[in-house]
């Protein structure tokens, strides 16, 4: 019985050492953020856990945003596979389909945990893997932010009247047009340049992250005023943009590998950004003059938005699909999430018009 188990491990070993092993990958990765700003840890926390889970079957060589490439070109160097993978938020690439917009941020719509369900349970990771897929990428969404800070101004905003005229620096493909529909314009710049435009009086106001974020970025020393909440963005979802053929190029389980450190990095980037987004407003509130929207004017914005993410929706396949997702997921937890009110996660949004989208969808 030993001398068989003896030449069965024997034979065994001979046949596996006869299959050659899957030699070990080396990506590069880049991300839209450089190291200045916070947003860049969340990619970091990725990189980092996905070389751990994933050792001596893949190495993730990961640089700062603007090192290899300019921000505005992470999306064409993975598509072009220049570099493997890019961490970026999809809202940029909007000018190249309308559906990154919503797959990046809503105005007045989603939270943080609503995108959290919808990508992991409600369908919303397959939409990622389509629009993206559509150029020749894989995308695993890894960061997620809750309702981004709002203007900041060197005179007060407190009313939409006080928008009036306005040149702000604004994301977002639906955000400009709220904003044109309320009496200011959009201007677009990446983060990197909105300190010295403010500085500079270029604009008269900018918004760009949450309270952490826009701390690292200096703004609370060109800026005196803080417009609370950030209608323009409930939340912001960001992850990594992955070459369709070096992810093929993948053992199924090590994708899977990546899988779990994207979600994992989900999850721990809303804990993470909440900390430092409850530090930094205290920060901001020694710093500046912080004022706030009344509950009649936020109601007026969503109106707008409605009517906005309508339209846009309505352009664009791609976006109504998206959307009615979205709003299909709102209407579907509505039922649990307000029948536990208070104590559930946040409130069900009064939306655009789900059948006016639907009827664009198909």
């Amino acid at each position: 019985m030993k001398t068989k188990t003896t030449l069965f491990t024997g034979a065994a070993l001979a046949a596996s050492l006869s299959v050659p092993a899957m030699a070990a990958e080396t990506w590069t990765m880049t991300t839209t953020w450089p190291s200045s700003l916070e947003l860049i840890e969340i990619d970091r926390h990725f990189a980092d856990l996905a070389n751990k889970l994933t050792a001596g079957e893949l190495t993730i060589d990961f640089y700062e945003g603007g090192s290899l490439v300019p921000a505005g070109e992470v999306f064409g160097a993975v598509e072009s596979n220049t570099i493997q993978a890019g961490g970026d938020w999809p809202g940029y690439w909007a000018g190249r389909d309308a559906a990154f917009s919503p797959l990046a941020t809503t105005a007045s719509l989603f939270n943080a945990v609503d995108y959290v369900n919808w990508i992991l349970e409600w369908g919303g990771a397959a939409l990622y893997d389509e629009i993206y897929g559509n150029y020749g990428m894989v995308y695993l969404p890894y960061g997620v932010t809750n309702n981004e800070s709002g203007f900041r101004t060197n005179s007060p905003i407190r009313t939409l009247e006080d928008l009036q005229g306005k040149r702000l620096r604004l994301s977002g493909l639906e955000q400009g047009r709220i904003l044109e529909r309320l009496g200011g314009s959009q201007v677009s710049m990446a983060g990197g340049e909105i300190y010295q435009a403010l500085e500079r009086g270029v604009i008269d106001g900018a918004e760009f992250s949450t309270p952490n974020v826009d701390w690292s970025g200096g703004f609370q020393q060109v800026t005196q005023y803080w417009a609370t909440p950030g209608w323009h963005q409930s939340a912001s979802v960001f992850g990594v943009m992955i070459n369709k053929s070096a992810w093929d190029a993948l053992a199924p389980e090590t994708q899977e590998k990546l899988r779990v450190a994207a979600n994992a990095t989900l999850l721990w980037s809303l804990a993470f950004t909440e900390r430092r987004a409850t530090e930094a407003y205290a920060q901001f509130d020694e710093a500046v003059e912080i004022t706030r929207y009344d509950d009649e004017t936020l109601a007026r914005v969503q109106e707008i938005a409605n009517e906005v993410i309508v339209e846009t929706a309505c352009a664009n396949p791609n976006s109504a699909k998206v959307y009615l997702s979205q709003l299909e997921y709102l209407a579907d937890y509505a039922k649990w999430r307000d029948a536990s009110a208070p104590f559930n996660l946040g409130r069900t949004p009064n939306g655009p018009d789900i059948e006016a989208i639907r009827a664009c969808a198909n």
